[in-house]
Order: structure tokens, then C-alpha cells, then sequence
């Protein structure tokens, strides 16, 4: 299963590939730490920008902005169980807003609590219906309980053939449909909390313009594929191309090496598991007997300098499984090579 995407503001963690954003802003009161906050929290350090935003809590204890980071710098931080204390009461506070109720679901999938983590997303989708982030991330969830439910099938009826299929299926559709868990930046309904009052207050809150995404730390979750653009750099699209068909190659040829090489150091790995658990999952499916036969149709590159993103079909046949979805990969140039540092099923 692919990692939910996280809500997070654009001047703590920037949203993907230059877009722009509608940003949750923080309030004049708070504004200074809060800013020092996000610079120390895209350079890596939590410990001090967990203090900035401790800071201004201080001043403001009901401050939506800081109490968003910091829901944020505890995630990152590792520290799940508080994070989604933080996000619990924001979303008891400012119950309008679908982003903490996003958040918690991104928690509670990595927490394998996926009945919470669905209506989590229910909640999400309740207050906001066109959250095109939260209505994927529960089809995510509705994947992987479907999952769980034909295991549990299999378990009970070996011969089974039908849930075997559909298993597999739905399996593939997961290892192959990587997207890392999206700090996703933006306040879905432009609507923010203007002051510490909680949301419940009769005056409706502002929306702040959209403006530039900054550079961000490590790559957000909702991936947002970027425009067409020029190349800035050598390379191009022939080699992009090169190097997606021979993933492809090395992929069919169940040479398991070069298609590992095919993969960057920090590849973001589907639901943020070890990339050595990663691996040995790949290994297993592709080392299966039955033969593998994988296409790509339809390719169009975008490129940005040293980054690239990749659209195209991908046609996968396997003993009686065949398949055939849109594949979105992000590539990044290293030591003269296009290396795949993102892959996800869709646009």
C-alpha cells in the first residue's frame, strides 16, 4: 500500500515539484517562531524547531498554525502516538478543516489501524467532498482492508481461485504504486483558523493566496506531477527514456540486480516500510517461476533540471495475470544516471 499523503504548510515543507499552494497561515502573533520553525525543520532539526513551535504555543496555546506544525515535527520526529494527540485536538477544535483528519489517517495506516484510518478519511471527506487527497488516500485504505479480506479468504480456502487473482492483483497494484506519504501543503477549503479562538466561532475564516512552493527537505506526499519544462541540464529525455526501458528490460528478464540498480539510494518506498523489507518483497514477486512481460506505452517526460517526472502505460503480464495501468515515476539525475526515486500507480 502506498503511504497517505500528510498535510503540511509550504513554508515548513514544500508540496512537490514547484506547485502552487493555498498555505495555512500562521497568525501575526506567532508568525517569527513559527517561520524559524519551518527553516530548522527543512534543514533537519527537529529537536530545535520543535522548541521554536513550543514557543509560540506558549504565547498562543490555541494557535491552529503552530499546533499544525508541531503535529507535523512529531511525525517526522517518529513520535506517531503524539502527533495524533496533536491532530485529535485540532480536529476537535477546528472541525471545518479536512487536513488533521487526513493526517491522523496517514498515522493510523502507519499504525496498520486501518478502520480508524478509514474514517479518519470519511471525516476528511465529510467536511470537504472534493478533497481529491483524502478521497484517494481512503481508496488506498479500501485497498488494503480488501487485501486483508482475501488473505483472510485464502486462509479459510486454499483453492480459491478467484481470491487468489483478485489478491495478486491487488498486491501488484500496491508494491507498484509508490507514493510517498505527501506532506500535502495546502489548506484544501482555503479556509484557516484567523486566531486562537477555536473554529466554531460564527465569522468564516480567511483564505490566503496561493503562492510558490519552496524547496522542501524530502520529498512531500501528494505528488503533483510537474509541467512540462525545458531541460536544463545534459541528459535529456533519450536518457530518461533509456533508462526507464531498461528498468523495464531487467524487470522481464528477472535480473533482479540491474533492476534494483534502477532505483535511487533515498527511493521512497511504498508505506514507508525498510527499504531492505522493500527489496526482499520485489525479490519474491519477481523471482516467482512464471514468466514476466512488462511494456511501456505512451511516454512523456518532464524535465527540470536534474529531476524528471515520467507518465506512461504500463502493460504487466504474469502466468494468468495481465494488467495494465498509468505509471507516474519521479527520476533524478545522480553520477550521469536517471535513477528512479519515486513510482506510483495514476496521475
Amino acid at each position: 500500500m502506498t503511504l497517505l499523503r500528510l498535510s503540511v504548510p509550504t513554508h515548513v515543507l514544500a508540496s512537490l515539484l514547484g506547485a502552487a499552494l493555498l498555505v495555512l497561515a500562521p497568525t501575526t502573533a506567532s508568525a517569527d517562531p513559527l517561520q524559524e520553525a519551518g527553516r530548522l525543520m527543512k534543514q533537519g532539526q527537529l529537536g530545535p524547531a520543535l522548541e521554536r513551535t513550543d514557543q509560540a504555543l506558549a504565547a498562543k496555546p490555541k494557535d491552529a498554525q503552530a499546533r499544525f506544525m508541531k503535529g507535523l515535527i512529531l511525525t517526522e520526529m517518529g513520535r506517531q502516538n503524539d502527533a495524533i494527540v496533536v491532530f485529535t485536538k485540532l480536529t476537535e477544535d477546528y472541525p471545518e478543516l479536512p487536513e488533521p483528519y487526513n493526517n491522523l489517517a496517514v498515522l493510523y495506516a502507519q499504525q496498520r489501524q486501518f478502520e480508524k484510518a478509514k474514517n479518519a478519511l470519511e471525516m476528511a471527506i465529510r467536511t470537504h467532498p472534493s478533497y481529491a487527497t483524502a478521497h484517494e488516500n481512503l481508496g488506498d485504505i479500501y485497498a488494503r482492508m480488501a487485501s486483508q479480506a482475501y488473505d483472510k479468504a485464502l486462509q479459510i480456502d486454499s483453492s480459491n481461485a478467484s481470491a487468489q487473482t483478485k489478491l495478486a492483483l491487488i498486491r501488484d497494484l500496491m508494491s507498484n504504486s509508490a507514493r510517498p506519504a505527501a506532506l500535502a501543503s495546502r489548506s484544501t477549503t482555503g479556509k484557516v483558523p484567523a486566531s486562537a479562538a477555536p473554529a466554531a466561532k460564527q465569522e468564516a475564516p480567511s483564505a490566503t493566496k496561493p503562492e510558490p512552493a519552496p524547496a522542501a527537505r524530502t520529498e512531500p506526499v501528494d505528488p503533483k506531477p510537474a509541467p512540462v519544462a525545458e531541460a536544463k541540464s545534459a541528459g535529456g529525455e533519450p536518457e530518461v527514456e533509456k533508462a526507464l526501458r531498461g528498468w523495464a528490460d531487467a524487470w522481464s528478464a528477472k535480473d533482479f540486480k540491474a533492476y534494483l540498480a534502477a532505483y535511487a539510494s533515498d527511493f521512497q518506498t511504498p508505506g514507508g516500510q525498510p527499504r531492505s523489507a522493500w527489496e526482499a518483497e520485489r525479490a519474491r514477486r519477481i523471482n516467482k517461476p512464471e514468466s514476466i512481460q512488462i511494456g511501456i506505452e505512451n511516454l512523456q517526460v518532464a524535465l527540470e533540471g536534474e529531476r524528471a517526472t515520467a507518465r506512461f502505460r504500463q502493460n504487466y503480464k504474469s502466468g494468468k495475470l495481465k494488467t495494465s495501468a498509468t505509471k507516474t515515476m519521479v527520476l533524478v539525475r545522480r553520477d550521469g544516471r536517471w535513477l528512479i526515486q519515486q513510482e506510483r500507480v495514476g496521475n
